[in-house]
Parts: C-alpha cells; sequence; structure tokens
C-alpha cells in the first residue's frame, strides 16, 4: 500500500475517532434530553461512518474485491440514525418532557 494511500486512510481514521469522542463528551455533558439527541445523532453518525469507510477503503486495497459490507453498514447507520432521534423526540415532546430552551411565543414578548 502506497503512503498516500496510508495517509488517507490515517485521516479518516483520526477524523472518524474525532467526531465519535466529540458525540460521545457532547451525550455525557449537555443539559437536557433535546440537546442531547444531537451528540449521537450528529458527530456519532459522522464518526462511526469515517471509521466505516476507512474500513472499506482498507479491505478494498489489500483484498481481492470489493469489500461492500461496510458500505452497508454505512447506509443503514445514516438511515437508522436520524429516524431514531426523531421518534425518540417525539415520544419527548409527548410526554410534555421539560426543555431548558425558551419555547418560541416567549422569545416574542421581549
Amino acid at each position: 500500500m502506497n503512503p498516500a494511500t496510508e495517509l488517507l486512510l490515517s485521516a479518516l481514521i483520526l477524523l472518524g475517532a474525532v467526531f465519535t469522542l466529540i458525540g460521545s463528551i457532547g451525550l455525557a455533558r449537555l443539559r437536557d434530553f433535546y440537546t442531547r439527541l444531537h451528540g449521537p445523532t450528529k458527530a456519532s453518525t459522522l464518526g462511526v461512518g469515517s471509521l466505516l469507510i476507512a474500513s472499506a477503503l482498507y479491505f478494498s486495497l489489500t483484498e481481492p474485491g470489493i469489500s461492500l459490507h461496510e458500505v452497508l453498514v454505512t447506509l443503514f447507520l445514516f438511515i437508522t440514525a436520524p429516524v431514531s432521534a426523531h421518534l425518540l423526540a417525539k415520544a419527548a415532546l409527548h410526554l410534555k418532557l421539560h426543555s431548558l430552551a425558551r419555547r418560541p411565543e416567549q422569545n416574542n414578548e421581549d
């Protein structure tokens, strides 16, 4: 494997690790349920997607044939993460879960 490919794979792995770490910290540090949804659905999705793309590139270049397993997992992740976040937020709204954000009608009164 040439050095440019190794550099690309290393960059994808580091980018994936940084995004996943930021998503995990956001999940642990953010203060209410609605803001905590952003950690795993945004940053972690990009992080895991980047790691899976790096894995697909590596195995496609080192083994005969194209590795499509990681691409399928990435597609599944990109489809299910927003849907599950939407359903969780909708359930929280239905249960009238308290949010620290101000309501839009409260912003107009100022």
